[in-house]
């Protein structure tokens, strides 16, 4: 199997677009397929100042470093959820690669910061905690790029996590979910950020692959808490059919987005409000965020409220100099 751009041994193959690359020139097409997606679905341009979504992981960090390497204005944000030493580790290598590439990683501590872990809501609630950390990241994110002049917060969900998304939702026909996802959210309220997946046509052994040939060194396990998560099985499922058929996943998602989201998407418009507890946009009274963390203090009275006096999460920025101020590189 030889490179399609200088014919040496390949070490990377791609088997949907039937291409292999070798070492030394994958990463330039890892870097392309990004850019080409960020202009394609228009999500931001190089004025445009990008929080990413960091979690330690190899798809946001390979991100964070893409979008470097093609020169976007692009800090990083982590959020310490306390899953014990899973979010250690998480944080050391979101942390260490931060400091190798001298980069502004701005921080926020569930425990510290707001009185509560992601451990503890999710035993206080049935099923999966995934559902109640999906909330916090998103709350989270959004408020700290708000706050901190960010107009864009990008994200690594891959093509992997995408599809897996659509087939859960197609299968029990979730149609308000289905006519939401895709690619961009765009900011409908001063006090919200438009949302990207700039990964959501590359594969996770696509993002894999550049992070062991770029040297960046993520955590390779997955969250303990997703463990029997109905995500995984779906992934599952759409991995045997890819084996078979390379390029499935990537028709299912990229098909839908393209003829199929129309049939379900709809053109009434939202009305967002500001929360009567935080202030953040919601389309209720009170947010979900606030609504969650309600339902767990009156079950965990020790809990500290997560909403402070101030509003907004304390800050920690030990790798990029002023920190709080949040200012680009």
């Amino acid at each position: 199997m030889r490179c399609i751009k200088c014919r040496a041994p390949a070490n990377v193959e791609v088997r949907r677009h039937r291409s292999a690359f070798c070492a030394g020139c994958y990463p330039d097409w890892f870097r392309t397929q990004v850019q080409r997606t960020i202009d394609d679905d228009r999500m931001f341009s190089r004025d445009d100042r990008v929080l990413v979504a960091i979690s330690g992981g190899k798809d946001s960090l390979a991100l964070w470093h893409a979008l470097l390497r093609l020169g976007y204005q692009a800090d990083g944000m982590y959020i310490r959820l306390g899953i014990g030493e899973y979010s250690e580790r998480s944080q050391a290598k979101s942390e260490a690669f931060a400091a190798k590439h001298g980069l502004r990683l701005h921080q926020v501590d569930l425990a510290a910061d707001h009185g509560f872990t992601i451990p503890q809501m999710r035993n206080q609630r049935e099923g999966k905690p995934c559902a109640a950390c999906g909330t916090v990241k998103r709350y989270h994110f959004n408020k700290v790029a708000v706050d901190l002049g960010y107009s864009v917060v990008a994200t690594g969900h891959n093509l992997d996590d995408e599809a897996a998304t659509l087939f859960g939702n197609v299968l029990h026909w979730q149609t308000d979910f289905l006519g939401r996802q895709g690619p961009v959210l765009e900011s409908t309220h001063s006090n919200l950020a438009r949302k990207v997946k700039p990964l959501y046509r590359l594969a996770e052994r696509d993002s894999a692959a550049y992070a062991i040939i770029e040297r960046i060194d993520y955590i390779v396990e997955e969250c303990p808490m997703a463990v029997g998560a109905k995500s995984l099985a779906y992934k599952d499922t759409l991995n045997a059919l890819e084996e078979t058929q390379p390029g499935l996943k990537y028709q299912f998602l990229v098909g839908f987005l393209r003829q199929g989201r129309k049939a379900v998407k709809t053109e009434d418009p939202v009305q967002i409000r500001e929360c009567a507890k935080c202030g953040q946009p919601t389309t209720a009274e009170v947010c979900a965020y606030c609504r969650m963390v309600e339902r767990r203090l009156k079950k965990l009275p020790s809990l500290a409220s997560p909403l402070g006096g101030e509003g907004l999460p304390s800050l920690a920025s030990p790798l990029g100099g002023e920190g709080g101020e949040g200012q680009q590189q």
